[in-house]
């Protein structure tokens, strides 16, 4: 197998200054949200005593969760030597860094104050499932680190496949963790499952990978270089999978919950809009299962549709607004359902909104604040490529038959 040539993009055209420029903004916008609730305090957010997990909290955990599913190529070429996926690995572990540094960023930034940080670095409380997620996050930054040197540095390839295997036994536990974050919650109804864990894994999957292919799809096109058939027809499919894999268990954890008695109001509440859930059965319905599931998967494996690189695009923008829904759905809609307080008994119902679903808006400062965690995450991914040699000078069909001598099945 002959060696593939990686290189850096020229960074110094018009183009690309104007979309650092652009994520700049993005970057902007998150500081003067941060420093306005910091100043202001963040009773001018949208959040309350009852909604303490706002929209910062929906894009936080999306790029997280997205951080760990966008490794997963890298993974499929070092762990199970697929060498069809191994040119991408370097922009694989790449994305996966920043799209974790994007999360982070605005979970520090949302707190408050961000200098009780310093607290969770210094002092765990292991029954905390939150003391777990850090030192998973600082794990994440450290394995997947190494796995990217022995990409870059030739003397350390030999360590690429050990280094890979840690990394991707690292981020099934990174995003067990988070998904644990919610399933470890049982005063929640519309938490305390097991099946939040797997399913966030396969969430990531979908979610990492749609991103994934749009980055790969704008570095390509905009820098001029052939990217074939053969990658993307086996990311497409790949992609079709998980999204349809996605939707199983998402039908998997709805069932189990009507079949408990105890969360059939919570599924009423979200499946059906019942006791002022609308808002959420509709993003369910519209958004998660038809615009961000079924239409994707039916592009994707469209004979022809699918063949369309704006078509595949539309599709992958189509998942992660599904996956935004998704997450708006199990954080928000998790929280405006009234607590049960007292399970199984007549509780005489006091003024301060018993039985009431929790209402919420999203203030502009919450939205900003997301943003420019998003825009953390993109800029350092167009800078990375400009300075490091993350990308094949070519992914051509025949510069791939000639580099490659497995394909992925």
């Amino acid at each position: 197998m002959k060696k593939i040539r990686f290189e850096q993009i020229e960074g110094n055209s018009a183009s690309y200054f104007g979309l650092l420029a652009v994520f700049g903004l993005f970057i902007l916008g998150g500081a003067f949200a941060f420093f306005t609730m910091e100043h202001h305090g963040h009773y001018i957010s949208g959040m309350n005593n009852q909604i303490v997990w706002g929209t910062p909290h929906i894009f936080a955990v999306f790029l997280i969760v997205a951080a760990s599913g966008a490794l997963n190529v890298a993974s499929i070429g070092s762990v199970f030597d697929k060498d069809i996926y191994k040119p991408l690995g370097p922009l694989s572990a790449v994305l996966s860094l920043c799209l974790l540094v994007g999360g982070l960023a605005i979970l520090v930034l949302d707190l408050g104050h961000p200098d009780r940080l310093i607290v969770a670095m210094t002092y765990y409380n292991f029954k905390s499932i939150f003391a777990w997620n850090m030192i998973l996050y600082n794990g994440f930054f450290l394995f997947v680190g190494v796995y990217l040197w022995t990409m870059l540095d030739h003397k350390a390839y030999p360590y690429k496949t050990t280094a890979g295997f840690f990394a991707f036994i690292w981020r099934l536990a990174l995003t067990t963790g988070t998904g644990s974050i919610f399933g470890f919650l049982v005063a929640r109804q519309a938490y305390d499952e097991a099946i939040m864990a797997p399913m966030f894994i396969v969430m990531s999957f979908s979610f990492g990978l749609a991103i994934f292919m749009l980055v790969l799809f704008a570095s390509y096109r905009w820098t001029g270089r052939p990217l074939g058939d053969k990658i993307v027809n086996t990311l497409k499919n790949l992609l079709g999978v998980f999204a349809a894999a996605v939707l199983y268990f998402v039908l998997v954890y709805h069932l189990t919950n009507l079949y408990a008695a105890e969360h059939n109001a919570v599924e009423r509440f979200v499946l059906l809009g019942e006791n002022g859930g609308s808002l959420y059965a509709k993003l369910f319905w519209i958004v998660q299962v038809l615009i961000g599931g079924l239409i994707p998967i039916f592009i994707l494996f469209h004979p022809s549709i699918s063949k369309c690189r704006t078509a595949l695009s539309v599709a992958c923008l189509l998942i992660i607004v599904g996956g935004f829904a998704q997450m708006y759905i199990i954080i928000i809609g998790g929280q405006a359902f009234p607590l049960v307080l007292f399970p199984d008994m007549d509780v005489i119902s006091s003024g301060f909104q018993d039985g009431v679903a929790n209402a919420y808006t999203p203030s502009i400062y919450e939205i900003l604040l997301g943003l420019g965690g998003v825009g953390v995450a993109l800029f350092a991914v167009a800078f990375a490529v400009n300075i490091l040699r993350l990308l094949p000078s070519s992914l051509a069909d025949d510069y791939i038959a000639d580099h490659v001598t497995k394909s992925a099945s």
